[in-house]
């Protein structure tokens, strides 16, 4: 029997995974695609823009979602019990998709392929790495080096380990094929900066593409026939180097999330003039969900990644449906202790409140 193919695609938080997977099943020249989507945090957004997505080789119920933690530190409760069923089906997808979390590290997920009820039927095609090119041209994976060595030549006891600069280079290393995204938001100089960069910490031969608003041909992300889970075991994340000997488990305790429900958005624009503010001011990593703005037929989705926010109308709300905004806020977990939550969220409210006011003046 011939093995399904999957693709894994990860890539930091706002990397622009899932636009890319929605061009992707745009033109996917008529493959039925399974589509697993595994977030971080309660709030399942990527997974609801896709849900529904109106192409006829991709439904609802090819649609299946994984809120409840990151899949590298899960495959065991999560993903193989979700990969069991999916092979159990009538009628099999041409091609797997799966969507990690932005915090995820790809290798125990790549691994699990190897499980004697998944290897027999599906192989992986690739690992697809995400990268938000400007976040890169700007620094943000990196500590400033000069900072960091004089820090620790005051204090050597300092440890600067930097856990959003370990799980991007984790990410970089699982590739089979690198993508630049957002690569419209620098010019070519800096994009060929960033080029270099990132081959730096590629595995030799890794094939580096860039894109705008993840737009590519599917077969260029699709039949790279590299077999991943048989080589994975030599692309180590710095965990598996880290900790192998001592059987410590991997986890995210560096990171947290929390979803606020905030009012009505009457001006989506001094809304998000004021999410950048609070985000610039609480160092946040990542907003994302949904908005209900009055007298719109259309929910607003918001997505925000550091203080570059994009919001847009993605369909109507349907029959039903509770007409709210919802958004899942991601950040370091040192600085989201719960009071620090609490602020933000109040922030957050307010913000609404005052939107609806500058409107109604």
């Amino acid at each position: 029997m011939q093995k399904i193919p999957a693709t894994v695609i990860t890539g930091f938080l706002g990397a622009g995974k899932t636009t890319l997977i929605r061009n992707l099943l745009q033109n996917a020249g008529g493959r039925k695609i399974a589509l697993i989507i595994n977030e971080f945090g309660d709030l399942g957004v990527d997974g609801d823009i896709l849900t529904g997505c109106g192409i006829e080789t991709c439904t609802e119920d090819d649609v299946i979602e994984l809120t409840n933690g990151c899949i590298c530190c899960t495959v065991a409760d999560d993903f193989i019990p979700t990969m069991t069923k999916l092979l159990a089906r009538d009628r099999l997808p041409d091609h797997i998709v799966i969507e990690t979390s932005g915090l995820a590290l790809p290798q125990p997920l790549v691994a699990a392929f190897n499980w004697p009820e998944v290897k027999t039927r599906v192989t992986v095609d690739g690992v697809v790495t995400v990268i938000d090119t400007a976040a890169v041209a700007e620094g943000r994976f990196a500590d400033d080096e000069d900072k960091v060595a004089a820090a620790r030549a005051a204090d050597t006891s300092l440890d600067h380990d930097n856990p959003l600069e370990e799980l991007f280079e984790d990410q970089i290393r699982a590739a089979d094929l690198i993508v630049l995204n957002k690569a419209d938001l620098v010019d070519a100089e800096t994009l060929e900066r960033v080029r270099a960069e990132i081959a730096g910490q590629a595995a030799a031969g890794v094939k580096i593409v860039s894109a705008e608003a993840g737009t590519l041909p599917a077969d260029v992300l699709l039949g790279i026939a590299a077999g991943t889970e048989d080589l994975i075991a030599g692309r180590k994340s710095h965990h598996e180097i880290e900790h192998e000997a001592d059987g410590a488990e991997h986890d995210h305790d560096e990171f947290e999330s929390f979803v606020v429900e905030a009012g009505s958005v009457a001006d989506p624009k001094a809304f998000a003039d004021g999410l950048a503010g609070l985000i610039a001011e609480h160092d946040i990593l990542r907003v994302k969900g949904f908005a209900e703005v009055p007298g719109k037929a259309m929910r607003l989705v918001v997505q925000a990644v550091g203080q570059r926010i994009e919001t847009y109308f993605d369909r109507p709300w349907k029959f039903g449906e509770t007409r709210a905004t919802r958004l899942v806020v991601i950040g370091l977990h040192d600085g989201l202790d719960d009071a620090t939550c609490a602020t933000i969220a109040a922030a957050i409210r307010g913000l609404t409140d005052t939107a609806s006011r500058d409107a109604a003046e």
